[in-house]
């Protein structure tokens, strides 16, 4: 009755010993979690103004189609709702799933999403990052981030939940220098 190899790495899961242990370790890369939760308030308001614009511009296409049709094209507006909530929940499962597993403010602020054990992000993940993130914002508004300042991986609420981390991708994938020709 030898082991010879089981495999068992301490998981208790169960199921063979297949348990991954985290991808991302902040004692022994802190510079992965470096500036994340001030990197995530920039990269969530620059992501609030992409979601706006095509609202904006909705608003105002209804406003003038009303005028045009006498009144009639202001039934409208209670599409706005609605379809708000489609676009945010598509934007965010589709940049968060996409190649980058970042949306444009994260890209644009070095972040990306990661799952405990290293994947990318994948649509229903997005998806339900952003739900979840609205709607425990909705009920625990300060609490949400608080949790960002007691973790060593700068989780916030729903990370936790989800089992998801963000990072900084410049630290992953530093930016190669130009050969410089005089």
């Amino acid at each position: 009755m030898s082991d010879s190899g089981s495999g068992y790495r301490g998981g208790a899961s169960g199921d063979g010993g297949s348990f991954q242990p985290h991808a991302f370790d902040p004692w022994a890369e802190p510079e992965l979690f470096r500036g994340v939760l001030s990197r995530r308030v920039f990269a969530f308001l620059i992501d609030m103004i992409v979601l706006s614009i095509p609202v904006i511009l909705a608003l105002m296409f209804i406003a003038v189609f009303g005028l045009i049709t006498l009144g009639l094209g202001w039934v409208l507006f209670w599409l706005v709702s609605p379809a708000t909530v489609i676009w945010a929940v598509i934007y965010y499962g589709a940049s968060l799933g996409g190649p980058h597993s970042a949306t444009l403010g994260m890209r644009v602020m070095d972040l990306e999403l990661r799952t405990w054990y290293g994947a990318p992000g994948y649509f229903v993940l997005g998806a339900m990052h952003a739900v979840l993130f609205w709607v425990s914002i909705s009920f625990l508004s300060p609490l949400v981030l608080l949790v960002g300042l007691f973790n060593a991986r700068r989780r916030l609420l729903h990370d936790v939940v989800l089992g998801t981390v963000v990072i900084n991708s410049s630290v992953r994938n530093p930016v190669a220098q130009t050969a410089r020709t005089f």
